[in-house]
């Protein structure tokens, strides 16, 4: 009899150790954010393995294709330097006065002619728009049909130097052109007016 009472106590011991342990099962929480990582998370470094601090260059290359400021104009210098070039003077009664060269050949050759020594030209009025005279010489012709205006230097025939005051539509060659002056008032008061005058040639 005792012995079946111990061996029941035994039993019942045994049976009731399962309910005691933890259980193999229970759910384990996740992790958090800190435990994923180990780290603070604004020192991740991002997609490119690099911080925005480090994208940035600390010395930026200049930008070479931005022109300086200070770069001289070369095509303002050349075309000064071409005016100035093809300037002659001319003087009337003591009044002197300027005109520009055309870019051709009888143009060049005016001026060539000139380097060599001034010239007196004795002109007269023609046809109520211009005045004439003779270069005692004859220069290359570049003749085209032209309409003048009041302050064109003409060529004509060859070896007729021709100041415009008023307009004309004629086959000749340009010279060039009297600086500053548009009408034909401001070109007659410049050669003194209606009437015979003697014009003085010379390179400026």
């Amino acid at each position: 009899m005792k012995k079946t009472a111990i061996f029941l106590l035994i039993l019942m011991a045994c049976t009731s150790l399962p309910a005691c342990s933890p259980a193999e099962d229970e759910p384990v929480p996740p992790p958090t954010q800190e435990e994923q990582t180990g780290n603070d998370s604004t020192d991740v470094p991002d997609d490119e393995g690099t911080t925005p601090e480090d994208s940035i260059p600390e010395n930026p290359a200049p930008n070479d294709s931005i022109p300086s400021e200070n770069q001289p104009e070369e095509d303002d210098d050349e075309k000064r330097e071409f005016m100035e070039k093809n300037k002659i003077k001319l003087t009337v009664n003591g009044k002197s006065f300027t005109a520009t060269l055309e870019e051709n050949s009888s143009a060049e050759a005016l001026r060539q002619l000139l380097e060599k020594g001034d010239l007196n030209i004795r002109m007269s009025d023609y046809g109520n728009m211009e005045k004439v005279g003779s270069l005692g010489t004859s220069l290359p012709r570049n003749d085209r049909q032209t309409t003048t205006r009041p302050g064109d230097l003409i060529l004509y025939l060859g070896d007729s130097f021709v100041i415009y005051y008023d307009t004309n539509s004629w086959n000749f060659t340009r010279l060039g052109r009297l600086d500053g002056v548009s009408t034909r008032q401001e070109v007659l008061e410049l050669l003194g007016g209606k009437g015979d005058v003697t014009v003085h040639l010379s390179v400026k």
